[in-house]
C-alpha cells in the first residue's frame, strides 16, 4: 500500500515523465492480471482436468477388470522391482511369465510383476486386464484424479502468473531502452556545445 500511495503522489510531480506514468500502468495491469486472471485460469484448468479425469476413471472402471493369472515360470534373475501401481515404494515385486484368459476365452501370456514372495509354477495371483484381455494398470481412483486436477490447476495459475511477469519485464525493458535511446539523441544534440559560452549553460 505504501508503494501505491507513493505512486499516487508521484502522479503530480513536475519531474514525472510520460514514460513514468506508462510504467506505473504496466505494473498495475500486471498486478491485476496476476491477482485475478491467473487464479481464474487455474480454476478453469483444474475444473476441465477434473472433468476429463473423472470420465477416464469411469471409463477405466467399466473396461478394466481383475482376472486370475497362473505362474508358468519365474523369469531370469533381475534386481527387485517396485510396482508403479502400488502406493508404497517399498512393495517389491517379482517378474514371472504367466498366462491368463481374455474375456472371450482366449489364452494370453506374458511377463508380469507379482507380489508372490517366492513364485512357483502353478501359483495363482490377480492382474488387471482391459476389454481385450491385455494386461494393463489398475483403474485410476477418484482421489488420485482429484489430486491431479488440483496440481494441473495450480500449475496453470503459476504459468499464467509467470507469463504476465515475463511480459511486464519485457515491456519495461523496451521502455527503458527507448528512454536511453532518446537520452543519447538529446546528448548528441547538446553535447558538443556543453559548457561553451553563450549556450545557456
Amino acid at each position: 500500500m505504501r508503494a501505491i500511495s507513493g505512486l499516487w503522489r508521484w502522479r503530480d510531480s513536475p519531474l514525472r515523465r510520460p514514460t513514468d506514468r506508462a510504467e506505473v500502468w504496466v505494473c498495475l495491469v500486471a498486478l491485476v492480471l496476476i491477482g485475478a486472471a491467473a487464479p481464474a485460469i487455474g480454476w478453469l484448468t483444474g475444473a476441465a482436468a477434473q472433468d476429463s479425469l473423472r470420465r477416464s476413471v469411469a471409463e477405466q472402471r467399466h473396461t478394466r477388470q481383475r482376472v486370475p493369472a497362473t505362474v508358468l515360470r519365474r523369469m531370469a534373475y533381475h534386481p527387485p522391482e517396485t510396482d508403479p501401481d502400488d502406493g508404497s515404494a517399498y512393495t517389491v515385486r517379482s517378474r514371472v511369465l504367466a498366462d491368463w484368459s481374455a474375456p472371450d476365452g482366449t489364452r494370453r501370456h506374458g511377463a508380469v510383476l507379482t507380489g508372490l514372495a517366492a513364485p512357483h509354477r502353478g501359483d495363482r495371483f490377480m492382474i488387471w486386464t482391459d476389454g481385450q484381455g491385455r494386461m494393463t494398470t489398475r483403474p485410476l481412483d477418484s482421489a488420485t484424479a482429484d489430486a491431479h486436477a488440483v496440481l494441473a490447476g495450480f500449475g496453470a495459475a503459476l504459468l499464467a502468473a509467470a507469463l504476465v511477469e515475463a511480459g511486464r519485464r519485457l515491456v519495461l525493458w523496451r521502455m527503458v531502452r527507448r528512454r536511453y535511446a532518446r537520452w543519447d539523441q538529446a546528448w548528441e544534440r547538446v553535447g558538443p556545445d556543453w559548457g561553451k559560452a553563450g549556450t545557456g549553460s
